[in-house]
């Protein structure tokens, strides 16, 4: 069980949105490599990335600051945020990213993600962005007409390394969560499944050490690590005490 620390770029920045708008961020760190730093020094063994800018442009729009996220960790990096080809893929991946996540175009080219899970095998996840149950696209921008479950089926076998799926009506407010949507989401299929949206407190940490969560990869943490509402050696410790038990 991972907990993936988030940092999200908007303008070269670290920043957090309220609820996916881009017009309520908060900037947390002027330096995304700093912060990279600071969380590989605090124990986190994996880093999730997302090109705000990207995600809403179609292309990748921070770049400058995710190659210096890239020199800065150790830890290996997923990032996703206006991916959408496989020369973008290829490009990423070639710089040291250990997975890329696609979205949007996981909806509008689902041959595409498959296409690029034969070539980069291991290395591509989907995101998920689910708004009342119907997946989001274009940066959250847009809604679809596919439900959760039903875009995820897509890729059975075909060699998704993992579905981050995250509840927007949760994200970057600190409501927790939405563990039983996720939880349906990983029973459905047989991808490992990250949960993103709503990581709130302990309790959520907690919650992911329970046998019906083991099953998940892990989970996302934002704003709940960047206003201190989560202490990182707490939480890693609750999550190596569980593997422990487990094992």
């Amino acid at each position: 069980m991972i907990l993936f620390p988030a940092i999200d770029l908007k303008d070269g920045q670290c920043v957090r949105l309220k609820l996916g708008d881009m017009d309520q961020a908060t900037v947390y760190n002027a330096d995304p490599a700093a912060q990279a730093k600071a969380f590989e020094s605090q124990g986190f063994e994996w880093l999730h990335v997302v090109d705000l800018n990207g995600a809403f442009a179609g292309a990748s729009v921070n770049g400058d600051a995710v190659d210096a996220i890239l020199q800065a960790t150790k830890n290996p990096v997923q990032l996703g945020g206006g991916i959408r080809t496989l020369a973008h893929i290829e490009a990423w991946l070639a710089k040291g990213l250990s997975r890329v996540i696609l979205g949007t175009v996981a909806v509008r080219d689902p041959a595409l993600v498959v296409e690029a899970c034969k070539r980069f095998p291991g290395k591509v996840a989907v995101g998920i962005d689910a708004k009342g149950g119907k997946v989001a696209v274009e940066g959250w921008a847009e809604a679809s007409t596919l439900g959760v479950i039903e875009l995820a089926k897509k890729f059975e076998g075909a060699g998704v390394a993992a579905i981050i799926y995250t509840d927007i009506d949760r994200d970057g407010i600190l409501a927790g969560i939405n563990w039983e949507s996720t939880l349906q989401l990983a029973e459905a299929v047989s991808i490992p499944v990250i949960a993103s949206g709503g990581l709130a407190s302990m309790a959520d940490v907690v919650r992911m050490t329970m046998p019906d969560a083991q099953k998940l990869e892990g989970a996302i943490s934002g704003r709940a690590l960047y206003d201190g509402r989560i202490d990182p050696a707490e939480a890693l410790q609750v999550l190596r005490d569980a593997r422990e038990r487990a094992a």
